[in-house]
């Protein structure tokens, strides 16, 4: 079974998968190649379309409805279905879960909670309180709110979603 001819088949079939293999590779480098290899530079491989977005900056057009007009016209409801997202981490019972419990957190000074252990950034701004545009900011981004923070959520990026959340924790009172 195992004769000089039978591996000499075995390895013909082996070299000449792996010809194909690096034959297809070379292929695909030629046509999808990006750009020079040496000096670091980019080429760009799509047409840049101008839209406009730099000029409308400029210009002074808002990127959207302000926070306080619409936080006027929350939905606890639909906020607390918005809460969902952050039942994982937190609840409102009174206790704490991986994140301290949101009972009262509007107009709660910041990092209050007895036995909670809050990351230092939090720690930091214990003298403020969680004022509705403080929870807007936070909410939108908690990385770049409070650097350092524990919380691993990306944050909300619907105005109206940070406003009905806000508006639910604040029913909570």
């Amino acid at each position: 079974m195992f004769d000089t001819m039978t591996m000499t088949k075995v390895l013909g079939a082996v070299c000449g998968s792996l010809l194909i293999f690096l034959l297809g590779n070379w292929a695909a480098e030629a046509l999808y190649h990006t750009g020079p290899e040496e000096g670091g530079e980019e080429m760009a491989q799509a047409y840049t379309i101008d839209t406009g977005a730099g000029a409308s900056a400029e210009g002074g057009a808002e990127a959207g409805p302000a926070f306080a007009d619409v936080y006027a016209a929350a939905d606890v409801a639909a906020g607390e279905k918005v809460f969902g997202k952050c039942k994982a981490c937190h609840k409102v019972n009174g206790e704490n879960g991986t994140g301290p419990h949101l009972n009262g957190v509007v107009e709660r000074p910041k990092a209050s909670i007895a036995g909670f252990a809050y990351s230092e950034a939090l720690v930091a701004m214990a003298g403020d309180a969680w004022t509705t545009d403080n929870l807007n900011g936070f909410l939108t981004s908690p990385k770049a709110y409070a650097p350092g923070t524990k919380m691993g959520f990306a944050g909300l990026a619907k105005v109206e979603d940070r406003a009905n959340v806000i508006a639910y924790l604040a029913s909570l009172q």
